[in-house]
C-alpha cells in the first residue's frame, strides 16, 4: 500500500451504514490516510435506533445522497480518493463525472442507468422490494435469510447471522425503484455520462460469488466506458461475495484499492 498524506471518502450501499467501513477505516488510518467514512443522511447515529424506527429515511432518494457526499467533498483541502461500495460505488461515480475526487473505486457498483440486463441472482434480491410499489416510500431490512443469500452467500447461516446481527439496517427501498425503472426515466439519477474526457480515474472492482452485483453486471458498467478517454480499468477478485468489506481477506481489496487509486490519481 502506498502510504500519503491524503484524504479517503469512503461510501457505503444499501441496507449498511458507515459502520461496515469499520476495517477499511482502522487500516488506513494506520498508513496515513485521513479516512472520511460518514454515513447516508440520516443514517449516522445508533443502529439499534435506526432499526426501530427508520420513518427518517423511508423517501431518502440518489440525489439527496449524492449532494451529502458532494457537500463533504467540496468541504475538504483537496481532491480525495472516492472508495464506495454497491450503491456507494454508484454514487462513486456520480461524484467522478461531475468533476470531484483525484480517483475513484467503484466495488461491486449497483447499476448505472445503461445496463440492460441484469442477472437472476440481482433480481432475487431487489424483486422482495420492487414487487411492492408502497415499498417506493418505505424503508425495510432485509430478513437475515435475504441477507445470508444476498451478503454472506459463503458463510454458514449461524456466520452470516452475525454479520447481519453487526450491521444489517432497514434500507430506503426508493433508491432500488431509482436504479430499477432508470432506463424509462430521461433524468434518471442513476445516469452518467460515459463520454465524459475530463473526470478523474476510475476502477471498477467485482467479485466473482457476488450475488448482488455479479461480475457480468460489473463488467457491463465498465464497457459502458469505453469510448471516453479517461482512465477507466476493471479487477476481478474471484472470491469475493458482495460482504467483500468484511470477508476474509479484505485486506487484498482494501490495499489493491487504495493503491491503484493513488497510482492513477490525478493530482
Amino acid at each position: 500500500m502506498i502510504q500519503k498524506q491524503r484524504s479517503i471518502v469512503l461510501i457505503h450501499g444499501l441496507w449498511m451504514t458507515s459502520l461496515s467501513w469499520e476495517n477499511w477505516v482502522t487500516r488506513y488510518a494506520a498508513h496515513g490516510y485521513s479516512v472520511v467514512a460518514s454515513s447516508w443522511p440520516g443514517m449516522d447515529g445508533d443502529i439499534e435506533q435506526l432499526r426501530r424506527d427508520p420513518s427518517a429515511i423511508a423517501t431518502l432518494g440518489i440525489d439527496t445522497i449524492v449532494e451529502h457526499y458532494e457537500k463533504i467533498i467540496r468541504n475538504l483541502d483537496s481532491p480525495p480518493l472516492i472508495i464506495g461500495h454497491s450503491f456507494g460505488g454508484l454514487i462513486t461515480q456520480i461524484l467522478l463525472d461531475r468533476g470531484l475526487g483525484a480517483a475513484g473505486v467503484a466495488i461491486a457498483p449497483a447499476p448505472v442507468k445503461g445496463i440492460i440486463f441484469l442477472p437472476l441472482s440481482t433480481l432475487r434480491v431487489s424483486f422482495p422490494a420492487l414487487s411492492n410499489p408502497a415499498n417506493n416510500h418505505r424503508a425495510v431490512p432485509l430478513t437475515a435469510e435475504q441477507f445470508h443469500y444476498a451478503f454472506t452467500n459463503n458463510l454458514s447461516e449461524q456466520e452470516s447471522l452475525a454479520v447481519y446481527e453487526r450491521y444489517a439496517v432497514p434500507g430506503p427501498d426508493h433508491v432500488l425503484f431509482q436504479a430499477a425503472f432508470a432506463n424509462f426515466n430521461p433524468h434518471a439519477a442513476t445516469a452518467v455520462d460515459f463520454h465524459n474526457d475530463h473526470r478523474a480515474p476510475l476502477l471498477l472492482i467485482s467479485g466473482g460469488n457476488d450475488h448482488v452485483s455479479p461480475a457480468s453486471v460489473v463488467e457491463a458498467n465498465f464497457k459502458l466506458y469505453d469510448k471516453s478517454k479517461a482512465v477507466t480499468e476493471y479487477k476481478n477478485f474471484a472470491e469475493r461475495t458482495h460482504y467483500t468489506l468484511g470477508q476474509d481477506g479484505w485486506e487484498q481489496v482494501a490495499d489493491f484499492a487504495v493503491t491503484w487509486a493513488e497510482s492513477k490519481a490525478l493530482v
